[in-house]
């Protein structure tokens, strides 16, 4: 898969939110309703990601500068968002790529921590996050207390 950097309004990377968030509609019954601003995603504030297989949009993933909130978050963490493969193209390792281009890049941004928030209804989401490294941490943002809401969050400094 070839990762590109591209800007969240991309047509590529606006085709694959699209994509996403029916994903969120068929899974949770609505789309994932937590703010995001395009601005967000652009250096030195983040970055968003488009994976591409012969030349086709398959995947993204995107982080967001996070600074400490009084409660989970801390000064240097990077949140991920849009973690996503197109359903033809999952089982090959695509997310386990992405995941690590994000944190790669992330690092090399002075981002220190990676934190992310996903759902029940995401198994396989979950068991990529853990045995990547990730450990279960406290709630945060849009959907912290929410019932069916897991948060994880991966030293990037070691």
């Amino acid at each position: 898969m070839e990762i590109r950097v591209a800007a969240y309004d991309d047509p590529d990377a606006q085709k694959l939110i699209t994509e996403v968030q029916q994903e969120y509609v068929v899974r949770y019954g609505t789309p994932d309703d937590t703010p995001v601003r395009p601005e967000e995603f652009a250096p030195p504030n983040g970055l968003f990601l488009v994976g591409y297989l012969d030349g086709v949009p398959v995947a993204t993933g995107a982080w967001r500068v996070r600074e400490a909130d009084g409660g989970a978050l801390r000064d240097g963490d990077a949140e991920i968002k849009r973690m996503f493969v197109v359903t033809a193209a999952r089982g090959r390792g695509l997310a386990r790529a992405m995941l690590a281009e994000i944190e790669r890049t992330a690092l090399a941004a002075g981002r220190r921590r990676m934190v992310l928030e996903t759902g029940t209804k995401q198994p396989e989401a979950i068991e990529l996050y853990r045995s990547s490294g990730y450990l279960e941490m406290a709630g945060f943002g849009y959907y912290a207390g929410e019932a069916e809401s897991r948060y994880y969050g991966k030293s990037l400094t070691g």
